[in-house]
Protein backbone atom coordinates (compact mmCIF):
# COMPACT_ATOMS: atom_id res chain seq x y z
CA UNK A 1 0.00 0.00 0.00
CA UNK A 2 2.76 2.47 0.95
CA UNK A 3 4.68 1.68 -2.23
CA UNK A 4 1.59 2.30 -4.37
CA UNK A 5 1.03 5.60 -2.56
CA UNK A 6 4.58 6.67 -3.27
CA UNK A 7 4.26 5.82 -6.95
CA UNK A 8 0.96 7.72 -7.20
CA UNK A 9 2.51 10.72 -5.47
CA UNK A 10 5.45 10.84 -7.86
CA UNK A 11 3.21 10.44 -10.89
CA UNK A 12 0.95 13.22 -9.63
CA UNK A 13 3.87 15.60 -9.38
CA UNK A 14 4.81 14.97 -13.00
CA UNK A 15 1.21 15.30 -14.14
CA UNK A 16 0.74 18.55 -12.23
CA UNK A 17 3.88 20.01 -13.70
CA UNK A 18 2.99 19.03 -17.24
CA UNK A 19 -0.52 20.45 -16.98
CA UNK A 20 0.00 23.34 -14.97
CA UNK A 21 21.43 29.29 -20.83
CA UNK A 22 23.91 27.66 -22.40
CA UNK A 23 27.23 29.46 -22.59
CA UNK A 24 29.37 29.76 -25.73
CA UNK A 25 32.51 27.63 -25.94
CA UNK A 26 35.75 28.05 -27.72
CA UNK A 27 37.78 25.13 -28.94
CA UNK A 28 40.98 27.03 -28.32
CA UNK A 29 43.67 25.56 -26.13
CA UNK A 30 43.01 21.93 -27.01
CA UNK A 31 46.16 19.99 -27.94
CA UNK A 32 46.87 16.32 -28.40
CA UNK A 33 48.87 16.18 -25.18
CA UNK A 34 46.27 18.08 -23.14
CA UNK A 35 45.46 15.82 -20.16
CA UNK A 36 41.84 16.92 -20.21
CA UNK A 37 41.46 15.89 -23.84
CA UNK A 38 43.42 12.66 -23.40
CA UNK A 39 40.91 10.83 -21.17
CA UNK A 40 37.55 12.61 -21.09
CA UNK A 41 35.61 9.43 -20.23
CA UNK A 42 37.80 8.73 -17.20
CA UNK A 43 37.67 12.35 -16.09
CA UNK A 44 33.88 12.42 -16.13
CA UNK A 45 33.47 9.08 -14.39
CA UNK A 46 35.45 10.55 -11.47
CA UNK A 47 33.48 13.81 -11.30
CA UNK A 48 31.03 12.59 -8.62
CA UNK A 49 33.92 11.62 -6.33
CA UNK A 50 35.36 15.11 -6.73
CA UNK A 51 32.06 16.62 -5.57
CA UNK A 52 32.06 14.42 -2.48
CA UNK A 53 35.59 15.62 -1.72
CA UNK A 54 34.36 19.22 -2.09
CA UNK A 55 31.85 18.61 0.71
CA UNK A 56 28.97 20.92 -0.20
CA UNK A 57 27.78 23.69 -2.52
CA UNK A 58 24.88 25.87 -3.49
CA UNK A 59 22.83 24.72 -6.45
CA UNK A 60 20.47 26.19 -9.02
CA UNK A 61 18.33 23.89 -11.11
CA UNK A 62 16.23 24.28 -14.23
CA UNK A 63 14.05 21.61 -15.77
CA UNK A 64 12.42 22.11 -19.16
CA UNK A 65 9.70 19.68 -20.20
CA UNK A 66 8.11 19.44 -23.62
CA UNK A 67 5.16 17.25 -24.57
CA UNK A 68 2.23 17.59 -26.94
CA UNK A 69 3.22 21.11 -27.96
CA UNK A 70 3.37 22.28 -24.32
CA UNK A 71 6.64 23.45 -22.79
CA UNK A 72 7.14 24.28 -19.12
CA UNK A 73 10.18 25.25 -17.05
CA UNK A 74 10.62 24.54 -13.35
CA UNK A 75 13.38 26.29 -11.40
CA UNK A 76 14.95 25.54 -8.05
CA UNK A 77 17.65 26.84 -5.74
CA UNK A 78 19.25 25.58 -2.53
CA UNK A 79 22.19 23.78 -0.95
CA UNK A 80 23.58 20.24 -1.05
CA UNK A 81 25.82 18.23 1.26
CA UNK A 82 27.61 15.66 -0.91
CA UNK A 83 29.14 13.73 1.99
CA UNK A 84 25.85 13.28 3.85
CA UNK A 85 23.92 13.05 0.55
CA UNK A 86 21.36 15.56 1.78
CA UNK A 87 19.98 18.60 -0.02
CA UNK A 88 17.36 21.32 0.32
CA UNK A 89 15.79 23.08 -2.66
CA UNK A 90 13.03 25.64 -3.10
CA UNK A 91 11.29 24.66 -6.33
CA UNK A 92 9.16 27.13 -8.31
CA UNK A 93 6.44 25.61 -10.47
CA UNK A 94 5.28 27.44 -13.61
CA UNK A 95 2.04 29.38 -13.82
CA UNK A 96 -1.15 27.69 -14.94
CA UNK A 97 -1.64 27.66 -18.74
CA UNK A 98 -3.92 30.70 -18.48
CA UNK A 99 -1.23 32.53 -16.51
CA UNK A 100 -3.77 33.70 -13.97
CA UNK A 101 -2.56 31.95 -10.83
CA UNK A 102 0.75 31.35 -9.13
CA UNK A 103 1.90 28.27 -7.27
CA UNK A 104 3.55 28.50 -3.87
CA UNK A 105 7.18 27.36 -3.89
CA UNK A 106 7.61 23.70 -2.95
CA UNK A 107 10.37 23.01 -0.43
CA UNK A 108 12.12 19.75 -1.27
CA UNK A 109 14.49 17.79 0.93
CA UNK A 110 16.68 15.31 -0.94
CA UNK A 111 17.90 12.28 0.99
CA UNK A 112 19.25 8.80 0.15
CA UNK A 113 16.29 6.92 -1.31
CA UNK A 114 13.72 9.56 -0.41
CA UNK A 115 12.24 12.90 -1.46
CA UNK A 116 10.34 15.07 1.04
CA UNK A 117 8.05 17.84 -0.22
CA UNK A 118 6.36 20.68 1.69
CA UNK A 119 3.67 22.96 0.26
CA UNK A 120 2.85 20.04 -1.99
CA UNK A 121 -0.79 21.09 -2.30
CA UNK A 122 -3.33 18.47 -3.48
CA UNK A 123 -5.02 18.37 -0.06
CA UNK A 124 -1.82 18.09 1.99
CA UNK A 125 -1.85 20.37 5.09
CA UNK A 126 0.55 23.30 4.79
CA UNK A 127 2.58 22.21 7.82
CA UNK A 128 3.05 18.61 6.65
CA UNK A 129 5.63 16.90 4.44
CA UNK A 130 4.99 14.30 1.75
CA UNK A 131 7.56 11.50 1.58
CA UNK A 132 8.28 9.70 -1.71
CA UNK A 133 10.39 6.56 -2.05
CA UNK A 134 12.61 7.54 -5.00
CA UNK A 135 13.65 3.98 -5.82
CA UNK A 136 9.95 3.25 -6.41
CA UNK A 137 9.66 5.94 -9.08
CA UNK A 138 9.99 4.98 -12.74
CA UNK A 139 12.48 7.81 -13.27
CA UNK A 140 14.32 7.42 -9.96
CA UNK A 141 13.45 11.06 -9.20
CA UNK A 142 15.73 12.39 -11.93
CA UNK A 143 12.58 14.14 -13.22
CA UNK A 144 9.61 13.66 -10.86
CA UNK A 145 10.50 16.27 -8.25
CA UNK A 146 11.03 18.97 -10.87
CA UNK A 147 14.75 19.09 -10.06
CA UNK A 148 17.47 16.47 -10.47
CA UNK A 149 19.31 15.59 -7.26
CA UNK A 150 22.78 17.20 -7.77
CA UNK A 151 24.71 14.12 -6.64
CA UNK A 152 22.53 11.80 -8.72
CA UNK A 153 23.14 14.13 -11.68
CA UNK A 154 26.87 13.74 -11.14
CA UNK A 155 26.61 9.97 -10.72
CA UNK A 156 24.94 9.67 -14.11
CA UNK A 157 28.42 10.48 -15.42
CA UNK A 158 29.75 7.24 -13.91
CA UNK A 159 28.03 5.60 -16.86
CA UNK A 160 29.81 7.77 -19.46
CA UNK A 161 30.23 5.74 -22.65
CA UNK A 162 31.53 8.38 -25.04
CA UNK A 163 32.81 11.89 -24.36
CA UNK A 164 34.65 14.66 -26.14
CA UNK A 165 36.61 17.53 -24.67
CA UNK A 166 35.15 20.57 -26.42
CA UNK A 167 37.39 23.30 -25.00
CA UNK A 168 37.53 26.04 -22.39
CA UNK A 169 35.02 28.78 -21.66
CA UNK A 170 34.04 31.06 -18.79
CA UNK A 171 31.10 30.45 -16.48
CA UNK A 172 30.16 33.05 -13.86
CA UNK A 173 33.70 34.40 -13.91
CA UNK A 174 35.35 30.97 -13.57
CA UNK A 175 37.30 29.26 -16.33
CA UNK A 176 35.78 25.85 -17.00
CA UNK A 177 36.37 22.94 -19.35
CA UNK A 178 33.47 21.81 -21.48
CA UNK A 179 32.81 18.12 -22.20
CA UNK A 180 30.03 16.61 -24.27
CA UNK A 181 29.02 12.97 -24.37
CA UNK A 182 26.52 10.22 -23.67
CA UNK A 183 26.04 8.18 -20.50
CA UNK A 184 24.28 4.88 -19.97
CA UNK A 185 22.00 4.79 -16.91
CA UNK A 186 22.38 1.04 -16.37
CA UNK A 187 26.16 1.38 -16.30
CA UNK A 188 25.87 4.44 -14.04
CA UNK A 189 23.75 2.44 -11.59
CA UNK A 190 26.46 -0.22 -11.29
CA UNK A 191 29.08 2.37 -10.37
CA UNK A 192 26.87 4.62 -8.23
CA UNK A 193 27.16 4.96 -4.47
CA UNK A 194 24.60 3.97 -1.84
CA UNK A 195 20.95 4.61 -2.60
CA UNK A 196 21.75 6.07 -6.01
CA UNK A 197 22.31 2.53 -7.29
CA UNK A 198 18.59 1.76 -7.05
CA UNK A 199 17.62 5.27 -8.15
CA UNK A 200 19.61 5.09 -11.39
CA UNK A 201 18.62 1.46 -11.96
CA UNK A 202 14.96 2.50 -11.77
CA UNK A 203 15.59 5.30 -14.26
CA UNK A 204 17.40 2.91 -16.63
CA UNK A 205 14.27 0.75 -16.75
CA UNK A 206 11.68 3.54 -16.66
CA UNK A 207 13.02 5.98 -19.23
CA UNK A 208 12.30 5.60 -22.94
CA UNK A 209 16.04 5.02 -23.41
CA UNK A 210 18.90 4.41 -20.98
CA UNK A 211 21.20 6.60 -23.10
CA UNK A 212 21.50 10.15 -21.71
CA UNK A 213 23.23 12.86 -23.78
CA UNK A 214 24.93 15.51 -21.64
CA UNK A 215 27.07 18.63 -21.56
CA UNK A 216 29.19 19.23 -18.46
CA UNK A 217 31.58 21.98 -17.37
CA UNK A 218 34.36 21.27 -14.85
CA UNK A 219 36.58 23.79 -13.07
CA UNK A 220 40.33 23.46 -12.45
CA UNK A 221 39.69 21.20 -9.43
CA UNK A 222 37.52 18.87 -11.51
CA UNK A 223 34.32 19.99 -9.77
CA UNK A 224 31.12 20.15 -11.78
CA UNK A 225 30.05 23.76 -12.27
CA UNK A 226 27.28 23.06 -14.76
CA UNK A 227 25.71 19.89 -16.09
CA UNK A 228 22.86 19.51 -18.56
CA UNK A 229 21.17 16.16 -19.22
CA UNK A 230 18.59 15.36 -21.86
CA UNK A 231 16.16 12.69 -20.68
CA UNK A 232 13.28 11.02 -22.48
CA UNK A 233 10.55 9.15 -20.63
CA UNK A 234 7.06 7.79 -21.19
CA UNK A 235 4.35 9.63 -19.27
CA UNK A 236 1.40 7.42 -18.42
CA UNK A 237 -0.89 10.46 -18.37
CA UNK A 238 -0.36 11.26 -22.05
CA UNK A 239 0.61 9.39 -25.24
CA UNK A 240 4.17 9.60 -26.54
CA UNK A 241 7.38 10.51 -24.77
CA UNK A 242 8.28 13.57 -22.74
CA UNK A 243 11.53 15.35 -23.60
CA UNK A 244 13.27 16.79 -20.54
CA UNK A 245 16.34 19.00 -20.34
CA UNK A 246 17.67 19.18 -16.77
CA UNK A 247 20.34 21.77 -15.96
CA UNK A 248 22.19 22.04 -12.64
CA UNK A 249 24.57 24.85 -11.69
CA UNK A 250 26.89 24.35 -8.70
CA UNK A 251 28.79 27.12 -6.90
CA UNK A 252 29.95 28.36 -3.46
CA UNK A 253 31.66 25.08 -2.62
CA UNK A 254 32.15 24.46 1.09
CA UNK A 255 29.08 26.51 2.10
CA UNK A 256 27.24 25.44 5.25
CA UNK A 257 24.50 22.98 4.30
CA UNK A 258 22.58 21.98 7.42
CA UNK A 259 19.71 19.86 6.11
CA UNK A 260 17.37 18.33 8.69
CA UNK A 261 14.82 15.74 7.68
CA UNK A 262 11.27 15.86 9.07
CA UNK A 263 10.23 13.62 11.92
CA UNK A 264 7.59 10.93 11.47
CA UNK A 265 4.87 13.09 13.05
CA UNK A 266 5.51 15.82 10.47
CA UNK A 267 4.95 13.51 7.49
CA UNK A 268 1.46 13.41 5.95
CA UNK A 269 -0.06 9.93 5.93
CA UNK A 270 -3.40 10.77 4.29
CA UNK A 271 -4.63 10.48 0.72
CA UNK A 272 -3.08 12.76 -1.88
CA UNK A 273 -5.14 14.11 -4.77
CA UNK A 274 -4.03 13.03 -8.22
CA UNK A 275 -4.47 16.32 -10.05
Amino acid sequence: MAERQHRRTGGAVVAAVLVAGATGCSGGGTTLDDAHAADPVGTLRRAADTLVDAGSSRARTSMEMATGGTRVTIRGEGVYDYRERLGRLKVMLPQDPAGTSEHRPITELLAPGALFMKNRGAGVPADKWVRVDTAGLADGNLVTGGATDPLAAAEVLRGTRTATYVGTTELAGTEVRHYRGTADLAAAAKGASGANKSVLAAAAKGFATAAVPFDVYLDEQGRIRKIRHRFSFVNGQQPGTVAVASTTLLFDFGVAADVRLPTARDIYAGKIAEG
